[in-house]
């Protein structure tokens, strides 16, 4: 493929993790294909997000705890792009970076993971009292209101260290709940108990789960064209969507929002993005929920279908939700300062 320029050399941003380097290689293997003649180098490093798993993620006062080192790097000309999980990288990103296409997603679900030796087979069957770890607010909040008889405790970790953490012989846990996609990356689709939607478990996704972020600087035309030769529009279009939802109702990665896209086949013989969407109180006593179709075919008809989605969970009671975990939050703030 010809590109703008004579650049024949490239480095890859990402964090040091096994997932994350999973990640980034299947990036650089399918850039490899398309570009033979090109090379592409890795630079993992831990971020602060890596470097401190006591903290629960609500509790940070930052949302760039994957994001913003890698950024510094890449903002500098250290690194040429990034490969993030997306629903790790904030709605807002610095004014002289964007994220590129996105290539096609793995299984964007939550899943259950139970404790090795326990024989339940899904979240219904999981006796009362029993802990959940989770370190997600929208997950902690899906189960409050769906399974309110369940405690949830928080874990933090890579995949392999909440799997250890679970299975542990004093483990106060009885299951996880986790992302398909790490799993699966990671080939320990064994560990999944049951694959959680809308209409099992009743557990919607996080905003970008199971899509990777490509991070690049705006100016940079070249990668730009080449991402274009990898990426793949039906995600690149629903992440646009779910991203722009997020932006717009101004949660930032710590609301308790799930969305749950899904391309279906219109009267007219087009394709249309469908959403559902919700956001829960953190105690699982208030809801709004949505389910919209939109007619999406690009990016910013993506973007605005976000915001069509998020004025109508706005509508159904979300920014009263929202507003009351802001007030608590600031309380908390006030107290601990």
């Amino acid at each position: 493929m010809a590109t703008p320029t004579s650049r024949t050399s490239f480095t890859i941003g990402t964090r040091k993790s096994k997932l994350a380097l999973e990640q980034t290689e299947l990036v650089r293997s399918e850039l490899k294909k398309a570009y033979p003649d090109y090379d592409f180098q890795i630079f993992s490093k831990e971020t602060a997000g890596d470097l401190n798993t006591t903290i629960a993620l609500k509790d940070f006062t930052s949302k760039n705890l994957w994001t913003e080192e890698l950024e510094e790097l890449m903002i500098a000309g250290q690194v040429d792009f990034i490969v993030h999980s997306l629903k790790d990288v904030p709605t807002l990103l610095p004014d002289t970076c964007t994220l590129g296409p996105m290539m096609p997603r793995e299984d964007n679900r939550d899943v259950l993971v139970v404790k090795q030796g326990l024989s339940f087979k899904s979240l219904e069957e999981i006796p009362a009292g029993s802990v959940v770890g989770t370190s997600s607010i929208r997950r902690t909040a899906q189960l409050a209101r769906k399974y309110p008889h369940l405690k949830v405790q928080d874990i933090r970790g890579n995949i392999g260290t909440r799997l250890a953490k679970l299975d542990a012989d004093d483990s106060p846990y009885t299951c996880i709940v986790i992302a398909a996609a790490g799993l699966l990356r990671l080939d320990l689709e064994d560990r999944i108990t049951q694959y959680l939607d809308s209409k099992n478990g009743g557990m919607l996704y996080a905003v970008g789960q199971g899509a990777l972020g490509i991070e690049i600087r705006k100016n940079d035309s070249q990668l730009q064209e080449m991402l274009n030769g990898i990426g793949h529009q039906e995600t690149t279009y629903a992440c646009l969507a779910e991203r722009n939802l997020l932006r717009t109702l101004e949660g930032g990665c710590s609301a308790p929002l799930g969305v749950e896209s899904e391309w279906i086949q219109g009267s007219d013989g087009s394709k249309k993005l469908r959403m559902r969407s919700v956001v829960v109180s953190v105690d699982g006593q208030q809801a709004a929920q949505v389910e919209l179709d939109g007619d999406v075919n690009s990016p910013e008809s993506a973007e605005a279908f976000g915001v069509t989605v998020a004025n109508a969970l706005v509508a159904d009671g979300a920014g009263a939700i929202l507003e009351e975990i802001q007030r608590k939050k600031l309380i908390k703030d006030n107290v601990s300062s």
